[in-house]
């Protein structure tokens, strides 16, 4: 694939300039017909936009206008100005290749990229190499985060040819979109080489690369394929996963990975998982004393909570200072999660914090959640989060200014230039003896004093924030809310998701069942993508469980059937990541969203939303696209199951139930959940639809099953108390029967002392009955959280 080793590159003069005139140059000097309504766009903005560059007129107005002004992206906005003639992605752009037969070069980024700041900059703010690009090529922008299937496209072809990925990413493509080279960065001297010496090659021999773009396409094509005969997939292939996550494990630092690393939230899911469901301690531990690292560490804002994107040491110690919507999220929701099998008051504080930043600072006006904020600001990267003994000084007191410099370990040499990024570097009890003062004590004191650095810090000038809404990463979101609301027993939290799910539904989703996938400045646009209804399936799913509301299953009942009318391959299984053709252009091939990555696999979230509905509804629909999906995902989970941690979460689910204080029976007729009451007792709550009823623990029959609750573990149950039972006769038996219906709840008298991990582990065994029919007998287990309400 290395098809550009050819002879040194033609290069430019150095005397090639752009002639200047007292009017922006708009899309390269394009007739009144594209110029006038780019123009209009521009004035439209009004005086309060900024432009976003280093080429002016003496007016002061931006001396380069391109078609990315109408567009509603902040990262396709920051390059409406460049001396690059972009075009969006779409149509317009690959018809014109095509007529002018020319190569098209294709730059993928986002708006809070370092490095796709560093390209701009270098090369796509140079007059000289934009002549270039003008002249030989037809250039096309895309934000990643509005076109992730063609992010995903363009990447594995970008991975196929060197083995590496990132952003900003740069491809070369032929007429038709299929790429024949690719990289990441480029330093401006090598991207201008590069682009003469693809342009040569296209004039010299388009052949050439056309039939690499053939080789290359068809390699991507064999990478999409998924298993064409089914697999078993069981505990087997979930163990095996859960040994090579445990191998990993950093026993030193924490995480799963050497440097850079990333939080890896679908593996700390699925280990979180098996925890609960199995009482595995193993896989606690090591999920456990990873957050508490990552809390520790520099990833983690000290000031403001939230966490950046990853940490590029070994230790979590210096970040890469951008924050992604979708971390806050789905780390919240692990914390969470640790919480209830720890009762570790340090991860209570971490999720309220997380979803306290996000209400703060990364909310709209119509109450939903921007995307991220910049790594840069100043021109440099980390300024706004850095500190002095100095800067400290300056707003505490001696005695908070000896506590924030020993807690967080600031010094005069500091830890990043020359600065220090916060972190606890030691225990807080250890500080707390240092310092003379309780633990509790000092946790008081952290917290007063992060309030007093945060009101000083928001006076710097702060990174760039992408204002643009996304509607799976709300989706995510929303369950982040709604989870964590429940586990810290928050009430203003699960309002919050409420009110975040109703408006998504009112603001994104249309009468005929199409999604949005972003909104930005008040304006829907780009049609949602299959993990846009995944997400936002899983997160309605979420409040249904919570509130036990209906319009959150219907809606999540909704957006499945139109995901799958849309995505679901009807030819191997599996969803595609988006429609076949994106904006007018066709795709040369139709990517799937397999693995998980920044944040969970599409196919894996549509996975658990199938296994939960099927478990809320008994709609076997949803139980067979289940099966389906897994059998075609089959040949993954078996040789590879270690890259597949959200969906075998999923898998798990479907076959052995979830690891839940509730859990549904009877084809979703029975809702069985568990909530403490005191130290000695959990209640477990049985709700039945209207016309259903169980046995109660008495039945009247002997062929009746009844109602009883047991544990596996023989010392933990002391005592059931159940509620009296109502007497009543049914169309299919004459006999006076005892029955359960409506709500009734079991005490259940527990030893503390039988209490592992948290949890009480319990199964809940009944029969569900209507009228005219009994269903099978079923047991369900659920894990009640040893959490005071």
């Amino acid at each position: 694939m290395k098809i550009l080793r050819i002879a040194a590159a033609l290069m430019l003069s150095s005397t090639a300039c752009w002639v200047l005139a007292d009017e922006p140059v708009i899309a390269n000097g394009a007739g009144p017909d594209v110029a006038e309504p780019l123009l209009q766009a521009y004035e439209s903005l009004g005086a309060d936009y900024s432009p976003r560059t280093e080429h002016f007129l003496e007016d002061g107005r931006p001396t380069y206008i391109n078609r990315l002004i109408v567009e509603k992206s902040p990262y396709l906005l920051q390059h409406a100005h460049n001396p690059v003639n972009w075009y969006p992605f779409g149509e317009a752009a690959f018809a014109l290749a095509k007529e002018q037969n020319k190569p098209v070069f294709l730059s993928i980024g986002y708006a809070t990229c370092h490095w796709c700041h560093v390209m701009e900059r270098e090369s796509f703010e140079n007059e000289l190499i934009a002549e270039v690009m003008n002249e030989r090529f037809i250039n096309i922008k895309v934000d990643r985060e509005q076109l992730p299937d063609v992010d995903a496209l363009y990447m594995n072809a970008v991975l196929m040819i060197n083995g590496r990925g990132g952003w900003p990413m740069s491809n070369f493509l032929d007429t038709a979109g299929r790429p024949f080279h690719g990289g990441t960065y480029y330093p401006p001297e090598t991207f201008l080489q590069l682009l003469n010496q693809v342009a040569d090659l296209w004039v010299a021999d388009e052949d050439a690369l056309t039939d690499v773009a053939t080789q290359l396409g068809n390699a991507m094509t064999q990478a999409n394929a998924l298993s064409t005969t089914a697999r078993d997939i069981g505990l087997r292939e979930v163990g095996r996963a859960r040994q090579m996550a445990l191998s990993r494990h950093d026993d030193f630092d924490g995480g799963f990975s050497p440097a850079p690393k990333f939080p890896q939230e679908a593996l700390l899911t699925f280990l979180l998982n098996e925890a609960r469901l199995h009482n595995d301690v193993p896989s606690f531990n090591a999920v456990n004393y990873t957050l508490q690292r990552m809390t520790a560490g520099g990833i983690h804002d000290q000031i403001a909570g939230g966490f950046h994107r990853y940490a590029v040491d070994n230790e979590w110690l210096v970040p890469h200072f951008e924050k992604m919507l979708y971390n806050q999220g789905l780390l919240a929701r692990v914390l969470a999660q640790a919480y209830l099998l720890s009762a570790d008051p340090e991860h209570a504080r971490t999720t309220r914090r997380i979803l306290d930043y996000v209400q703060r600072e990364m909310t709209s006006p119509e109450g939903l959640f921007y995307s991220a904020t910049d790594a840069d600001s100043e021109g440099a990267e980390g300024t706004f989060f850095l500190w002095t003994p100095e800067s400290l000084a300056e707003v505490l007191d001696a005695d908070d200014l000896a506590i924030a410099m020993d807690l967080w370990n600031v010094t005069e040499s500091g830890n990043f230039e020359h600065q220090s990024i916060l972190y606890e570097p030691s225990d807080l009890p250890d500080v707390a003896e240092r310092l003379s003062l309780t633990e509790e004590e000092l946790r008081q004191k952290r917290d007063e004093i992060s309030t007093v650095l945060l009101a000083a810090r928001d006076k710097r000038i702060r990174p760039l924030r992408d204002e643009k809404i996304i509607t799976a990463w709300n989706g995510l979101m929303v369950s982040a809310f709604a989870e964590s609301g429940d586990a810290l027993d928050d009430d203003n939290y699960l309002q919050v998701a409420k009110q975040v799910g109703d408006t998504l539904w009112e603001a994104m989703h249309e009468d005929d069942g199409q999604l949005w996938r972003t909104l930005y400045q008040g304006e829907t646009s780009i049609a949602a993508k299959q993990t846009d209804y995944a997400y936002l399936a899983e997160s309605y799913l979420t409040l249904y469980d919570i509130d036990h509301d209906e319009r959150w299953l219907s809606r999540a009942e909704a957006l499945t059937a139109t995901m799958i009318e849309r995505f679901w391959d009807t030819a191997e299984g599996g969803f595609f990541m988006g429609e076949a053709t994106v904006l007018g252009t066709a795709l040369s091939v139709r990517p799937k969203d397999m693995h998980d990555s920044s944040i969970p696999s599409g196919n894996a979230v549509a996975l658990r939303v199938l296994a939960k509905l099927y478990r809320r509804t008994g709609n076997e629909t949803y139980d067979d696209y289940a099966n389906e999906l897994i059998n075609a995902f089959s040949d993954n989970l078996v040789e590879r199951p270690g890259g597949f941690y959200y969906m075998l979460t999923g898998v798990s689910d479907h076959i052995f139930g979830e690891a839940s204080r509730t859990e549904y029976a009877a084809r979703g007729v029975v809702r069985v959940s568990g909530q403490k009451v005191d130290d000695n007792t959990v209640a477990i709550e049985l709700a039945m639809k209207p016309g259903w009823h169980v046995n109660s623990n008495t039945p009247t029959l002997e062929y009746l099953i009844a109602t009883d609750i047991t544990s596996d573990n023989d010392d933990l149950i002391t005592e059931l108390s159940f509620p009296e039972p109502k007497m009543s006769k049914l169309g299919f038996e004459d006999t006076e029967l005892s029955l359960f219906e409506s709500t009734v709840t079991v005490q259940v008298s527990v030893d503390p002392g039988g209490i592992d991990m948290q949890t009480v582990p319990v199964d809940v065994h009944l029969q569900a009955c209507n009228d005219e029919v009994c269903l099978a007998p079923e047991s369900v287990s659920l894990n009640v959280p040893w959490i005071s309400p």
